[in-house]
């Protein structure tokens, strides 16, 4: 790796968010940071004020939270762009505003991939990516994705159904 500051910005990036610091978490941030998460009610979020004010409310949401990197971190050559491979564990014992789902008191552990871009020694640009499912399912304590053949499987195929001639007679 070409930029060793790189390195460095994103270590204080992952500590702030483990520490629960959100000062030092801005820090790192520039100020038009793009934050892409699914996540997120309207991604991206825009701005440092913006990216804080989601890490806050995933804080809050989730008291226990902890980011786990797996790795190795890849850096670019010129170190530009950094992806972490990343274990997140929580219990949701708060509610998530915004949207404003509801506290399930259920802890939640599932991995997916941050892309970071990095201009001048700040973040400009976070790309989160996970399979929401697994998140959701464990949250609410309940499969989503339905099985062939049982009562959920059928009434998912009935709703896809009344979905779909919704959107063809909207048209």
């Amino acid at each position: 790796m070409n930029n060793p500051h790189a390195e460095v910005v994103i270590q204080r990036l992952l500590a702030a968010w483990n520490a629960r610091d959100l000062a030092g978490f801005a820090a790192c941030l520039a100020d038009d940071v793009e934050w892409y998460d699914p996540a997120m009610p309207d991604p991206p979020a825009r701005g440092r004020a913006a990216a804080v004010a989601f890490a806050e409310s995933v804080l809050r949401a989730f008291p226990d939270f902890t980011y786990e990197i797996l790795p190795p971190m890849c850096f670019a050559t010129d170190g530009s762009r950094v992806a972490i491979k990343w274990r997140i564990t929580g219990s949701h014992l708060h509610p998530l505003v915004p949207p404003g789902y509801a506290p399930t008191s259920r802890r939640t552990e599932f991995e997916g991939v941050d892309v970071i871009d990095i201009d001048g020694g700040r973040v400009t640009c976070i790309l989160t990516v996970f399979d929401v499912l697994p998140a959701a399912e464990q949250l609410l304590g309940m499969r989503l994705r339905p099985t062939p053949g049982t009562w959920r499987g059928w009434l998912a195929v009935r709703l896809q159904r009344l979905l779909a001639w919704r959107a063809r007679t909207r048209r």
